[in-house]
């Protein structure tokens, strides 16, 4: 066992789904600066572009690929693409979310309804649909959802988001169960509030804000690079015998 390597992706080719900024962003950044070639992914074509140019400004490996998630057809064209680019794919991150409402589940539209399943459901297990097709061929794979411990714990006024990411959970799991013989690993992060566009609502007021995480056992929200170690880990040889697991990494909160 060489224990250099564990979490060497040198060569592997790795596909981040909501790239652009974020929590996605801190993590391609992150593979790009082990080794691996990166594919930056959102909707936004330019915003993909820059960070790409920008990992590659720093010496690494990347490449960006507009998709919507929700869109079928964009997730079979980003698949033809990677096809035709790499002719592999070693790891697939789910990270791209959404959560348009905020306010009694009953009072949920449906519009929001319908794009929070679209993001954050249909379009992760699509994309996972298509990523073991590939990696079933070379035998061997990893896949990364990125949840939230919502989904352990339904959100206050966020219902519908707390449902999908439950049911990514449970994804999580299914896929773990199908496709383990085929050498493909499928594991979760559990995120707790993380700084990012996405929870501004929640970080932008820095008194309610410090109000609110002086309850948490780590006394601070998250930053973006706070979730990037425990991705690496699960999609990394380090975690060769980890497979169906939910890592929760929230300072403690569910504590």
């Amino acid at each position: 066992m060489d224990y250099t390597k564990l979490m060497d992706f040198t060569g592997k080719v790795v596909f981040v789904s909501g790239s652009s900024r974020g929590i996605g962003e801190a993590l391609v950044r992150a593979f790009a600066a082990n080794g691996a070639r990166v594919i930056v992914s959102s909707r936004d074509q330019a915003a993909c572009d820059a960070v790409a140019e920008s990992i590659r400004a720093d010496g690494g490996d990347a490449k960006a690929k507009a998709a919507h998630a929700g869109k079928m057809e964009d997730v079979a064209a980003v698949f033809d693409w990677i096809k035709e680019e790499y002719g592999q794919l070693d790891v697939l991150v789910n990270c791209g979310g959404t959560n348009p409402f905020y306010g009694p589940i009953a009072d949920t539209p449906e519009a929001a309804f319908d794009k929070t399943i679209d993001v954050n459901l249909k379009g992760p297990f699509y994309l996972s649909s298509e990523a073991v097709k590939m990696m079933k061929e070379a035998g061997k794979g990893a896949i990364v959802n990125v949840a939230s411990i919502n989904g352990i714990t339904p959100g206050h006024l966020q219902g519908i988001y707390s449902m999908t990411k439950s049911a990514m959970i449970n994804m999580t799991k299914a896929f773990a169960r199908e496709y383990g013989h085929d050498g493909i690993r499928v594991n979760a992060i559990c995120p707790g509030l993380v700084e990012t566009k996405m929870t501004e609502v929640f970080t932008s007021n820095d008194e309610m804000l410090q109000k609110f995480t002086n309850q948490f056992p780590i006394p601070r929200a998250g930053q973006p690079h706070d979730m990037v170690g425990g991705v690496l880990y699960l999609a990394s040889d380090a975690a060769a015998f980890t497979t169906g697991t939910t890592l929760v990494m929230d300072g403690g909160v569910t504590a």
